[in-house]
């Protein structure tokens, strides 16, 4: 009897005083503010919340995946570019919530003068040397691509099909710091010059160089990636990758909390509104405190949404 007693009263003191709750943040700024806001709302249900330093999304899904005393969760898990990141720690050691964030668009884009120009359409364009030349912004002859960071996921499709579509030869795939590189390719492009560069949205980039105006999207003529077999949208076009969605991933505690469970599974975020968000803090307004307080700002501003993400989630409980 003491100790079902005892048992009861962890139960109890849990329900009361909520969990333990890690967020794992990833090393990419942008993504803070959709973790702070999953943050604000499970404070709001009474969870003690601590916060990681950024990390790469490899150990994110590590640390996430093995983590046994407390809750865990990421709020920046790309699927399906990241699921074989996902995979390699173990579905079944994972909490996958829902469709946080949708329609985040990634790809390749030119400049749209220099497109218009030389009736650049498709990325397989660059397979010819006068093409490619264009983009050359060391003088070797070859397309500098401002490309993606190891370790994010999208660096492995973009090798891949400069595999598939024999562009070796003609595009140097740059990488390294990315904000670092695309503030370099969008300096060139102020000077009129042409360029070349892949990036995805939610993301500060498309408000500086906004496509369809400033840049425009190339397609790929088929279907060339390392995990998926099709990558062509329903209207037939084909940007060489697939449009993703951000997914809230925890650990397996996640269960044992069922508010935390269905809050992670009913959260949703406007990409518009990251992008915003992301405009903020390329205008100077990127340090940690002010990246939560967007997120506070979100929240007062979306208090309906946010008031009923909370209801529901102490209706599961």
């Amino acid at each position: 009897m003491k100790f079902f007693t005892a048992a009861l009263s962890l139960v109890v003191a849990s329900s009361l005083f909520g969990a333990k709750v890690t967020a794992v943040k990833t090393n990419i700024a942008e993504e803070g503010f959709q973790m702070y806001i999953v943050v604000e709302a499970l404070r709001a249900l009474g969870h003690d919340v601590e916060i990681t330093e950024g990390v790469e999304y490899p150990i994110a899904y590590k640390t996430v995946a093995q983590e046994e005393k407390n809750v865990a969760f990421m709020a920046a898990s790309w699927d399906p570019l990241q699921n074989n990141m996902r995979k390699a720690v173990g579905d079944e050691n994972l909490f996958i919530g829902g469709k946080y964030i949708e329609n985040c668009a990634q790809g390749y884009l030119v400049d749209k003068k220099t497109a218009e120009q030389y009736n650049i359409k498709y990325i397989n364009d660059l397979k010819d040397p006068k093409i490619a030349k264009l983009f050359d912004s060391n003088g070797n002859g070859k397309a500098d691509l401002a490309g993606c960071a190891p370790g994010w996921g999208c660096e492995a499709v973009i090798e891949h099909q400069l595999d598939a579509f024999g562009l070796r030869d003609t595009i140097t795939h740059n990488q390294g710091q990315y904000s670092a590189i695309v503030t370099d390719a969008i300096a060139r492009y102020k000077t009129g010059k042409p360029i070349l560069y892949y990036t995805w949205t939610p993301y500060w980039v498309s408000g500086r160089l906004v496509p369809g105006q400033d840049v425009v999207f190339l397609q790929v003529k088929e279907s060339a990636h390392p995990v998926l077999e099709d990558t062509a949208l329903p209207n037939g076009a084909n940007y060489g990758f697939a449009v993703n969605a951000q997914r809230i991933v925890g650990n397996k505690k996640v269960n044992e909390h069922k508010d935390i469970a269905k809050l992670f599974s009913i959260m949703k975020l406007s990409v518009n509104d990251v992008s915003g968000e992301n405009m903020l803090m390329t205008n100077g307004e990127n340090k940690e405190r002010d990246v939560m307080r967007h997120a506070k700002m979100w929240v007062e501003s979306n208090k309906a949404t946010f008031d009923k993400w909370i209801a529901e989630a102490k209706a599961a409980k």
